[in-house]
């Protein structure tokens, strides 16, 4: 199998490999053994980019990742986030300059670095003011402590409000939005997407396989029971989703590949999206990596974006109505 292709971090000059691994598992359904497997097949294929949290595994997450990296950490780049709860107390959360300071420094103990390429907000934070997050997160990156600062689980209106305070203060800009992303959760095109891509920045798709789902080990009347994380996927599916999944499996034969490849593929024929990878054991990891290698088709793609496609409604549809004639530029 080829290397992975590289691409940069959003408008940034970091480069990174266009798979990231997400290290959810890690310390949970992936011991050290385990995750050290997953870490060194992810890195043979060229992979470069690593995801973790804070609250992932209650800190587990971010230690295996490190100790696993060790003297090579150099050779990688690194995003985690902050917001969760990390205690029981009042400020043991939120994105309030007092948690975020606390929690810096707890995740670059347990990574074992003096520095955190990409330093991610996990979620927007309604009861701290922005300016104070902000201000905070450009404390961090004049202190050397992180590299860039980016954003998860964001709305568009939440996207483009604090992007224009951080280009009024004069500090760095998010370079990342991390969105749930995939075959059967569109949504955030309809809003988010455009404005991330409106401020240039890189998309990080977490569950692209939507749990599991889009790897096609499920069957339509199957219950959810006893199926842990996924159980809210497999009971809610609507059959839309059902529908995608058969044109999925289609295309993967077509191709002779596994529906996970084809997923995966989907997202990285756009070329502002990082497809965030997971696993639990390293085999696991083979579908996914497929993916960079697998050319979809313009009739693919079109398939997919059309079994796929979220339902607009209003505002959308009415927009393109106004009858009035192209603007075009001279």
């Amino acid at each position: 199998m080829d290397l992975l292709p590289q691409t940069y971090l959003g408008p940034t000059g970091l480069v990174v490999s266009r798979l990231c691994l997400g290290t959810m598992t890690f310390g949970d359904a992936a011991d050290l053994d385990g995750s050290r497997a997953i870490v060194e097949r992810f890195r043979e294929a060229g992979g470069t980019f690593f995801d973790t949290a804070d609250v992932y595994t209650d800190g587990r997450s971010e230690q295996l990742l490190g100790k696993i990296l060790g003297d090579d950490r150099d050779d990688v780049v690194i995003a985690t986030k902050a917001y969760g709860a990390k205690g029981d107390g009042p400020n043991d959360r939120s994105a309030s300059r007092r948690h975020l300071l606390q929690a810096v420094e707890a995740s670059l103990d347990r990574l074992g670095t003096d520095y955190i390429d990409l330093y991610q907000l996990h979620r927007f934070d309604d009861t701290t003011p922005l300016e104070e997050t902000l201000s905070t997160l450009e404390d961090l990156v004049r202190s050397g402590k992180v590299l860039h600062v980016g954003i998860s689980n964001f709305t568009g209106w939440q996207l483009e409000r604090a992007v224009r305070m951080q280009e009024m203060a004069g500090y760095d800009r998010f370079v990342s939005l991390q969105p749930q992303y995939s075959l059967v959760e569109r949504k955030i095109e309809l809003e988010t997407l455009p404005a991330s891509r409106a401020n240039s920045l890189s998309v990080l798709a977490w569950s692209p396989l939507a749990a599991g789902f889009l790897a096609g080990k499920y069957e339509r009347g199957q219950s959810g029971e006893g199926k842990g994380r996924f159980a809210q996927w497999l009971d809610g599916m609507s059959e839309q989703g059902w529908q995608t999944l058969d044109v999925v499996r289609e295309v993967a034969g077509a191709h002779d590949a596994e529906p996970a490849t084809v997923a995966i593929a989907w997202l990285l024929a756009r070329p502002d999206v990082i497809p965030i990878i997971g696993a639990t054991r390293a085999e696991q990891l083979e579908p996914s990596l497929a993916a960079a290698a697998l050319e979809l088709t313009d009739q693919d793609l079109q398939r997919l974006d059309q079994v796929s496609a979220v339902e607009q409604g209003y505002p959308y549809d009415f927009a393109p109505q106004s009858g009035r004639p192209e603007r075009r530029l001279a």
